[in-house]
């Protein structure tokens, strides 16, 4: 008995799951090529749906990263809340507010508890009064700014603007509220630069003002693009470069690039909002800017949106969730939702032209993990694969190799000669016998003129029966048996293949192209002396090469079915060849619709009756030079069927009815039918 051995690890992520040869995966793009003759085609419909091996795993293909992509951003909407960014700034002023009310009752608890000093004498009359003048002033400052603290409207943006002048007397409370207006500043900042965001902390009135000057110059530039000018961008960038950190764009359109996908995940997040909350959140950043750099920065976004219209990019999302969100977060939150709708659009790409460069790696990585890094990388394999392989050549135009067409026929071989093996037809062996070819198992009496390959058993045995056992036996020459062979004769075939555009309409290209294909597979491994041509048709006729079938397909562009100019192709390729068998396999779904008169087509529908009369006008020559023709009809239509009977009465060949599903059964039986010659015996 024997066993098989498994050998079994911990999972690292480096184990292939998916495995399969080159061999596996050309025959999975078989069908794909002899449907539309795409490989491009093909190999897209691969990555995009993916394949089985022989063990029954599954490829990693686009559909599946397109699915997981989805559920991660399906999953990251119906987590959070969004408008608990406008409850997190609310939260944030209250607790500024509660620092401040408590830092001012600390003070005068302080200043009201303040011990009388042990020696009283130590200080004057003046002296008590100043103090008491002093707490006064402290209990009048408090007053007033628990006035002005009680006089704050409701909204963010009120208390914002009221807070902006206000003189804080708590100093937590006043470092509070100085970071919340660097993150107000800082989000608008970031609409221009991410480097401009972290620059805005703590800034200096001096800053404050490069910032506006800068904006100031950037507006500038725009201006001049919309008026036809040409922008100062070298100069600009030498004076703020900084400003854009260690990578500076390294061009107008670079830079608006850049800003347009920053502003569009503030475009995002105000439009995710709901109304209340989005009113809620511009006040509160228009209150936190300077009014002179708002102006800049409102202009420039004016400029922006005339000079490059919002993409796809800002769109609206739909959280649905109860988690809670900081401005941070939710920024952070629009990143990545517009970075799952870029891997989206590259993912469709790829799925659109089965081009797996349009998908960053990196990408993939980053917002979907490891494992869909590692599916990417194993459909790259897979391409290179076909490559090494020697079926598949080229870079950006792929196209097949000699050996990759040979696969293809050897596939659609094996697919056709499993239907004959299920057909009850039988095996299709032919009694052939006669001379020149191999021996058989049987053996004849000799004739006059047959090779002399005596069996010596049988002759022996022969001489014996006729006159008795005697020694020496006496042989004569009605004693002879001779072996018999099998003589087989070059064959010549042409191949008719219907390329009109009802081939396509009805689902019956693949199937012809297929068997087309098995044919030359058939002719190469068992019958090399034989000569098979190829001719398609359609409103013309031309003969096909062996290496054009694999992309080959149906016309979709002409109307007309001129088997007229098809036989007459065939009759001229026929007479080149001398002895032997000559036929021609008309394989089609119409009757003849149009004609050759001079060089020129003439299409007819309904089928006229000059292009009936010339067809078999054709069909009349082919017989007169022994050329016989049998037709595979795809359709049983009375005008077709009618035609065809019509052929065969002058041709004395075959006429078959088939679909498409049985027509590589009646085809090749035909063919190894009608190849052999009976000679002798």
């Amino acid at each position: 008995m024997l066993y098989q051995r498994y050998r079994y690890s911990q999972w690292d992520g480096t184990q292939q799951i998916f495995d399969v040869d080159a061999s596996e995966l050309m025959d999975a793009l078989s069908d794909d090529l002899l449907q539309h003759g795409d490989l491009s085609r093909a190999l897209r419909d691969l990555f995009r749906n993916g394949m089985q091996n022989r063990d029954g795993s599954q490829m990693p293909n686009l559909r599946q990263l397109m699915e997981q992509l989805k559920n991660q951003r399906r999953q990251q909407l119906q987590q959070s809340n969004l408008d608990s960014v406008v409850d997190d700034l609310k939260e944030r002023l209250d607790n500024i507010l509660r620092t401040e009310r408590e830092g001012i009752q600390r003070r005068l608890d302080e200043a009201d508890g303040q011990p009388e000093p042990d020696d009283p004498s130590s200080l004057t009359m003046e002296g008590k009064e100043q103090q008491r003048a002093l707490n006064r002033l402290l209990h009048e400052r408090a007053q007033r700014n628990l006035d002005k603290l009680d006089e704050l409207p409701d909204s963010i943006g009120g208390q914002i603007q009221g807070l902006m002048d206000y003189d804080f007397m708590d100093p937590d409370a006043q470092q509070q509220f100085q970071e919340l207006l660097d993150l107000l500043k800082g989000q608008m900042a970031q609409n221009v630069s991410q480097q401009m965001q972290e620059q805005m902390q703590n800034m200096t009135p001096e800053q404050m003002e490069a910032m506006r000057e800068m904006m100031r110059d950037l507006n500038q530039m725009l201006r001049d693009r919309m008026e036809g000018r040409d922008p100062n961008f070298e100069g600009f960038m030498q004076k703020w470069g900084p400003m854009f950190g260690d990578d500076p764009p390294q061009s107008l359109d670079e830079l608006m690039e850049r800003i347009q996908q920053q502003m569009a995940q503030m475009q995002s997040l105000m439009d995710s909002l709901s109304p209340d909350a989005r009113r809620e959140l511009e006040e509160a950043m228009q209150s936190a800017m300077d009014p002179r750099l708002m102006d800049e920065m409102a202009e420039f976004s004016a400029l922006m949106q005339s000079l490059l219209p919002p993409d796809d990019l800002a769109r609206q999302y739909p959280f649905l969730g109860d988690d809670s969100m900081t401005l941070e977060q939710a920024m952070e939150a629009m990143q990545q939702m517009q970075s799952l709708d870029q891997l989206e659009q590259s993912l469709q790409q790829a799925m659109r032209t089965g081009n797996l460069d349009d998908v960053d790696p990196e990408q993939l990585a980053e917002l979907l993990g490891e494992e869909a890094r590692r599916a990417w990388e194993e459909m790259d394999r897979l391409r290179q694969m076909l490559k090494d392989a020697g079926y598949i050549t080229g870079d950006d135009d792929l196209s097949l190799t000699a050996r990759g067409i040979r696969r293809i026929g050897q596939k659609a071989m094996r697919e056709v000669f499993q239907q004959l093996k299920k057909d009850r037809i039988g095996n299709h062996e032919l009694d052939t016998r006669g001379a020149g070819g191999d021996l058989l198992g049987d053996t004849k009496t000799y004739e006059f003129g047959d090779p002399l390959q005596l069996d010596l058993q049988t002759t022996v045995k022969n001489a014996i029966v006729r006159g008795g056992p005697q020694v020496p036996v006496q042989l004569r020459p009605d004693d002879f048996e001779i072996y018999r062979n099998e003589h087989m004769t070059r064959a010549a075939t042409i191949v008719l293949l219907d390329q009109s555009r009802s081939m396509g309409l009805f689902n019956n290209w693949a199937a012809a192209k297929k068997v087309t294909l098995a044919l030359f597979a058939l002719i190469r491994q068992q019958y090399p002396r034989d000569t098979l041509h190829v001719v398609g048709f359609s409103d013309y006729a031309r003969e096909l090469e062996e290496e054009d079938l694999a992309g080959l397909t149906w016309n979709n562009w002409v109307s007309g079915t001129n088997l007229h100019h098809a036989l007459m192709l065939s009759r001229k390729l026929l007479s080149r060849e001398k002895g032997g068998t000559r036929q021609i396999l008309v394989i089609t779904d119409g009757e003849p619709t149009a004609h050759l008169e001079g060089d020129q087509a003439y299409f007819a529908y309904p089928p006229s009756y000059r292009t009936e009369l010339e067809t078999l006008k054709e069909v009349r020559r082919c017989t007169q030079e022994g050329i016989v023709i049998n037709t595979f009809m795809l359709e049983n239509s009375y005008q077709l069927v009618n035609f065809v009977d019509r052929m065969t009465r002058i041709n004395r060949g075959r006429a078959f009815y088939s679909s498409s599903e049985n027509l590589g059964e009646y085809v090749l039986v035909d063919y190894i039918t009608n190849r052999r010659k009976r000679v002798a015996g």
